[in-house]
C-alpha cells in the first residue's frame, strides 16, 4: 500500500477511470467527491478485471478531511467554480491539484479555488464511457501527458503502478494544443450527432483538416511547436479511430448537459483574436455550440 491520500472530484468516466487506478495503485485512503450520491461505482476494462469503488460518492464538502496528499480535479472545465468548494476543503500547501480537463487555461481556471496548492495541468487520454451513474466502460489503456517536473515525475510514479500510462513532456505546451486541436475538431460530432466514423467522409476529413490547420496556426502564435503537417496527421488519426468511439462532448449532448464548448473551442477564437490569427472555421463552429449548449428554456 502506498502512503498516499488522493481525492478525486468529478467521478464521471474520466475520474472514476483515475480513481480505479488509484485504488489498484494501492493508495491508503481514496475519496471520491461529487454532486449526486452513488452507492458503487464498476469501471470495466475491456481487457482485464473490473474495479469496483465501493465506498461511494461524498456530496458534502463539510464532511472530508482534508487536506490530501493528491486532488484529482477530473469535473468539466465549466464546472470549475462550482467544485471550488470541494478544493478549497481538499487542499493545503503541500496538497498537489492534477487538473484532467480539456483546454489550455488549466492554471488560471483552477488556482483561484486553491489558496496556493500546486496545480499541475494535464492532457488526459482516456477512452472511457459511462454507461450509467454506475458503470464506465474502458476501452483501451488510460494515460496522462503532464509537464516534466518534479510534480509530474511524482504523479507518474503514483499511477503507473495502478495501470495508467503517465508521460512526463519537456515540450509540455505542444502537447496540450495538440490535445486542443483534437478536441476542437470533436465538436463536429455534436453538430452531426455522429461518432468517430464519419471522419472517414471525403468531405468531413476536407473540413477536419482545415479546422485543425486554423487551430494549428493559433497555437503556433502561443509558443507550441506544431508543424501544419499535423492537421493531416489528425484527420488519419480520428478516421483510423473505431467508428462508434465518440467524444466525451457528443455523449454530454446527447444527455442534454451544458457543453464544454469554450474551453475546447471557443479558445480557439478568443486566442485567434488575441493575436490576430484568422478562425474562420471555428467562427462558424463556435456559435452553433454555443446555441447547442443552452438551456432549451
Amino acid at each position: 500500500m502506498t502512503d498516499v491520500t488522493v481525492a478525486v472530484v468529478g467521478p464521471g468516466a474520466i475520474g472514476a477511470t483515475f480513481a480505479a487506478v488509484a485504488r489498484r495503485a494501492g493508495v491508503r485512503e481514496l475519496t471520491l467527491c461529487g454532486r449526486t450520491p452513488v452507492e458503487r461505482i464498476t469501471v470495466r476494462a475491456d481487457r482485464g478485471e473490473p474495479v469496483v469503488l465501493e465506498d461511494g460518492v461524498r456530496t458534502e464538502p463539510g464532511g472530508v478531511r482534508g487536506p490530501v496528499d493528491w486532488v484529482l480535479l477530473a469535473v468539466k472545465a465549466h464546472q470549475t467554480p462550482g467544485a471550488g468548494e470541494w478544493l478549497r476543503a481538499l487542499t493545503g500547501p503541500d496538497t498537489v491539484v492534477a487538473v484532467l480537463q480539456n483546454g489550455v487555461e488549466h492554471h488560471e481556471r483552477v488556482a483561484p479555488f486553491v489558496d496556493g496548492a500546486a496545480v499541475l495541468p494535464a492532457v488526459v487520454w482516456c477512452p472511457a464511457e459511462p454507461l450509467d451513474r454506475e458503470t464506465v466502460r474502458l476501452r483501451g489503456e488510460p494515460a496522462l501527458t503532464v509537464p516534466d517536473r518534479p510534480e509530474g515525475r511524482a504523479l507518474a510514479d503514483l499511477l503507473r503502478p495502478g495501470g495508467a500510462r503517465v508521460d512526463p513532456a519537456p515540450d509540455f505546451r505542444t502537447a496540450l494544443w495538440r490535445k486542443l486541436t483534437m478536441n476542437a475538431v470533436a465538436g463536429l460530432q455534436v453538430l452531426t450527432g455522429r461518432r468517430a466514423g464519419m471522419y472517414r467522409r471525403p468531405d468531413m476529413r476536407r473540413l477536419t483538416v482545415e479546422l485543425a490547420r486554423e487551430c494549428i496556426a493559433v497555437a503556433t502564435a502561443e509558443g507550441a511547436n506544431l508543424a501544419p503537417s499535423v492537421a493531416e496527421d489528425i484527420a488519419a488519426e480520428l478516421a483510423a479511430m473505431p467508428p462508434d468511439l465518440g467524444s466525451s462532448i457528443l455523449f454530454d449532448r446527447a444527455a442534454g448537459r451544458v457543453l464544454e464548448w469554450d474551453a475546447r473551442n471557443g479558445v480557439v477564437q478568443r486566442f485567434g483574436a488575441r493575436h490576430g490569427v484568422p478562425t474562420p472555421v471555428s467562427d462558424v463552429l463556435v456559435p452553433l455550440l454555443a446555441a447547442a449548449s443552452d438551456d432549451p428554456n
